[in-house]
C-alpha cells in the first residue's frame, strides 16, 4: 500500500498539473519570499477629507490579504506602514498578481442615459472625420484586468439570468439581456447624435470645498470666459453642422486627468475636447459616488452618461467563477442579497419599461444602432464591463459574461466576494527583493536538519541496533513523502516553502522519533513480562498504537488551530508541522508495523547484540521459557 502511495504521488509530481521542463525542474518545490526573493509593491492610500482612518487601513489590509490568499497558500506579507501605506510582498516574479491587488473593486449598476462619440481629435482638427458610435464602431473590448480583449468580431459582454418568475407579465420566462449590437444599424443611428444631456440634479448636491478649489484652479487655467461658456452647455457640442465649433474648447484638452475628474459630469460629457484618454486616466475613485451621475468611456470610443447607481457591490451576496456549459466560456455568477435582489428587479423594470421617448432608449439607439429597451451598465471602478439591453424584469441570480479566462473570472469573483476596499490607492514604487540572505539561511537550515537527522540515526543505531534501521528507514520514507507532497502542493494550491516551514518539518522529526520510542519501549515491556519477540511485537503494537495516535492527533490539532488563528510565517510553520505529522502516521501504519512483524520472524531479531533488545533478552532462559509457556497457556 505504501509503495502504491509513492508511485501515485511521484507520478503526480512528474506529470500532473503544469509540470514541465526536465525531471530535475519538476522536482523543484515552490520557494517563498525569504528563500528565492520576490516582488514588493507599495500602495499609497488616499481618502476624501484627509488621511485614511486606522480602521479603514486595517480593513483595506484585510481585504488585500484575503485576495492574496485566494491566489494560493503563498504566505504573502501584507503590512501597513505609517498611516497611509500598504506594502505587499510576494515570492518570485509576481508583477501581474500585484498589479490589481489594491483595485478597489467598487461594483456599480447604472442606467445608461446618454452617449456621445469621443470627438476630441476631430474637435481639435476639423479636417479629421468624426467617429461614430454606431454598433459597428463600438465593439466592446473593455474587460476586467488580466482578461484577454475580445476581437473585433466578438460579441459584447452581457448579463444573463435564470428563469424569471413574477415579471408582472412583462416578458417572463428566461431573461437573457443582450448587448450584442444590431447587425444592420440604421444610417440615421450612425450619425451619432447626442442621446441625452445630464440632468440639472447632477450638480444639485453640495460640492466639497476641496473640489470647489480644484474647479476654481481649472477655471483660472482655461480662462474665466471659456469656463462660463462650458458651464452653460446643456448638450454635447454638435460638430456636424460646424466642425470648427470644438476649437473654442481646446484648452480643456490640456487638462490633466485629475483636473478633468474635478469637473461636473455636464462638462465632462458636453465639452467635445475632453477625451476618453483623459477620462480613463482619472484618479481611482473618481466615479465611485453612487448618488451622482457619472461619465465614463465605453470601449474608448464613446463617452456615456450614467445615472445614479441603484444597485452596488454591497447588494451582491456572493460571486463565483463558473464555466458556461452552453458556450464553454467563463462567467462570473452573481447572487444578490434580499434587499439587493429587489433593487436589481426595480432597476431592470425601469430599463425594460422605458419607451422610445426616454433618454435611456435614445442613448441605446445611438450606441448600438437600434434599440429594444434601455441598457444597464456594469461598472467596476472606472471601467464599464458591459452595457446590455434589458429584455425582461430580472428577479433571479445573474451572470457577468465577457472575454474571461479562468484566472480573470476568479479574480473578479474574489474581488466582489471579499468586498470593496474602502480606501483608494495609488501605486507606489515596486522593487525586487534579493534572496541571497534567504539562500544562506536555507543552506544553514538544511544542514541543521541533516545534522539533527544524523544524530537521531546514530543514537537509534547505538541504542536500538537493528531496530535503529527501522527508525532510519521510516524517517527516510517520511522525508521522501514530505518532499513529494511539497512539490505537488506547490504546483496545485500554491503552497510555498519558507524558513518557517523548514522549521516546522524539523520539529516534526522529534514528533516522529517519539512514536518510535513509545513503540520500542512498549515492546521491551512485553518481553520483560516473559513473551517471545514474535508474540510481543503485535501485542506491543496494539498497546502503543493508541498512544501514538493520541499524541499525533494532539499535534495535528495544535497545527490546525495555529494555522487558523495565525498569519504569514507562523501559518506556514503550522501547515508544515501538520503535514509532516500526517505523513508520519501513514509511515507508522504502512511501514513500521509490517516491517517489525517481519523482523520478529527472523533469527537475527532473537540475538541481543543485533536486535537492540539487549538486556531484555539476556534473561534466565528457564525463567523466560516457563513464564512464556504459562502466559501463552
Amino acid at each position: 500500500m505504501l509503495g502504491l502511495i509513492f508511485v501515485v504521488l511521484y507520478l503526480l509530481v512528474f506529470f500532473a498539473g503544469d509540470a514541465k521542463g526536465s525531471f530535475t525542474d519538476r522536482l523543484q518545490p515552490k520557494l517563498g519570499l525569504d528563500l528565492r526573493g520576490g516582488t514588493q509593491a507599495t500602495y499609497i492610500a488616499s481618502q476624501a477629507g484627509g488621511t485614511p482612518t486606522t480602521e479603514s487601513m486595517e480593513q483595506a489590509r484585510t481585504i488585500i490579504e484575503n485576495r492574496v490568499n485566494a491566489l494560493g497558500v503563498s504566505e504573502a506579507e501584507v503590512v501597513v506602514q505609517g498611516k497611509n501605506t500598504i506594502v505587499v510582498s510576494l515570492a518570485g516574479k509576481a508583477d501581474d498578481q500585484l498589479k490589481d491587488l489594491a483595485q478597489a473593486a467598487n461594483m456599480r449598476f447604472r442606467l445608461l442615459t446618454g452617449t456621445t462619440p469621443d470627438v476630441s481629435a476631430s474637435a481639435l482638427n476639423p479636417a479629421s472625420p468624426s467617429p461614430s458610435v454606431a454598433a459597428s464602431g463600438v465593439a466592446p473590448s473593455a474587460a476586467p484586468s488580466g482578461a484577454a480583449k475580445p476581437s473585433a468580431g466578438a460579441s459584447a459582454p452581457s448579463i444573463t439570468t435564470g428563469p424569471s418568475a413574477g415579471t408582472g407579465g412583462q416578458g417572463g420566462g428566461e431573461a437573457v439581456p443582450s448587448a450584442t449590437p444590431s447587425a444592420n444599424p440604421s444610417p440615421a443611428a450612425s450619425a451619432a447624435a447626442p442621446a441625452a444631456t445630464p440632468s440639472a440634479s447632477a450638480s444639485a448636491a453640495p460640492v466639497p470645498a476641496s473640489v470647489q478649489e480644484q474647479r476654481a484652479a481649472v477655471a483660472k487655467k482655461v480662462g474665466a470666459a471659456l469656463w462660463a461658456q462650458a458651464e452653460k452647455l446643456t448638450a454635447p457640442v454638435d460638430l456636424s453642422s460646424d466642425p470648427k465649433a470644438g476649437l473654442a474648447y481646446k484648452a480643456f484638452n490640456a487638462l490633466s486627468p485629475a483636473e478633468v475628474a474635478a469637473l461636473t459630469p455636464q462638462m465632462q460629457f458636453n465639452v467635445p475636447t475632453i477625451s476618453c484618454d483623459q477620462l480613463d486616466k482619472r484618479p481611482n475613485g473618481s466615479i465611485d459616488d453612487a448618488n451622482s451621475q457619472v461619465v465614463a468611456c465605453y470601449s474608448g470610443q464613446a463617452k456615456v452618461l450614467l445615472d445614479q447607481a441603484k444597485v452596488v457591490g454591497t447588494d451582491i451576496s456572493s460571486a463565483s467563477p463558473q464555466l458556461d456549459q452552453t458556450n464553454g466560456q467563463w462567467v462570473v455568477s452573481l447572487d444578490f442579497t434580499g434587499d439587493g435582489q429587489k433593487k436589481w428587479a426595480d432597476l431592470t423594470r425601469v430599463a425594460f419599461n422605458a419607451t422610445s421617448s426616454d433618454p435611456c432608449y435614445t442613448a441605446v439607439q445611438a450606441l448600438y444602432g437600434s434599440a429594444e429597451h434601455c441598457a444597464v451598465a456594469v461598472v467596476l471602478d472606472k471601467e464599464i464591463l458591459s452595457a446590455p439591453q434589458i429584455q425582461a424584469v430580472l428577479t433571479g441570480s445573474s451572470q457577468i459574461t465577457g472575454s474571461f479566462t479562468v484566472d480573470s473570472a476568479k479574480q473578479l469573483a474574489d474581488q466582489l466576494k471579499f468586498g470593496a476596499i474602502p480606501v483608494t490607492f495609488e501605486a507606489g514604487p515596486a522593487q525586487t527583493i534579493s534572496a541571497t540572505l534567504g539562500l544562506q539561511q536555507l543552506e544553514a537550515g538544511l544542514i541543521a536538519a541533516a545534522i539533527g537527522m544524523a544524530l537521531v540515526a546514530i543514537y537509534a543505531f547505538f541504542y536500538y541496533r537493528l531496530l535503529g534501521s527501522v527508525i532510519f528507514l521510516s524517517l527516510l520514507l517520511s522525508g521522501l513523502l514530505t518532499f513529494g507532497a511539497l512539490v505537488f502542493l506547490g504546483r496545485t494550491i500554491g503552497y510555498t516553502l519558507t524558513l518557517a516551514g523548514i522549521a516546522g518539518f524539523i520539529v516534526s522529526l522529534g514528533v516522529a522519533a517519539d512514536s518510535f520510542v513509545i513503540y520500542f519501549e512498549r515492546l521491551k515491556d512485553e518481553i520483560h513480562e516473559g513473551r517471545t519477540p514474535r508474540s510481543a511485537v503485535p501485542r506491543a503494537w496494539h498497546r502503543a498504537r493508541r498512544t501514538i495516535i493520541s499524541a499525533n492527533t494532539i499535534t495535528i490539532m495544535c497545527a490546525v488551530v495555529l494555522y487558523i488563528v495565525s498569519i504569514g510565517a507562523v501559518q506556514g510553520f503550522a501547515f508544515a508541522m501538520g503535514l509532516a505529522t500526517v505523513l508520519d502516521l501513514i509511515v507508522v501504519f504502512l511501514f513500521r508495523h509490517p516491517i517489525m512483524t517481519m523482523f520478529a520472524n527472523t533469527k537475527a531479531f532473537m540475538s541481543p547484540r543485533v536486535s537492540g533488545l539487549g538486556r531484555v533478552l539476556r534473561r534466565n532462559p528457564t525463567e523466560e521459557s516457563v513464564s512464556s509457556r504459562v502466559k501463552e497457556a
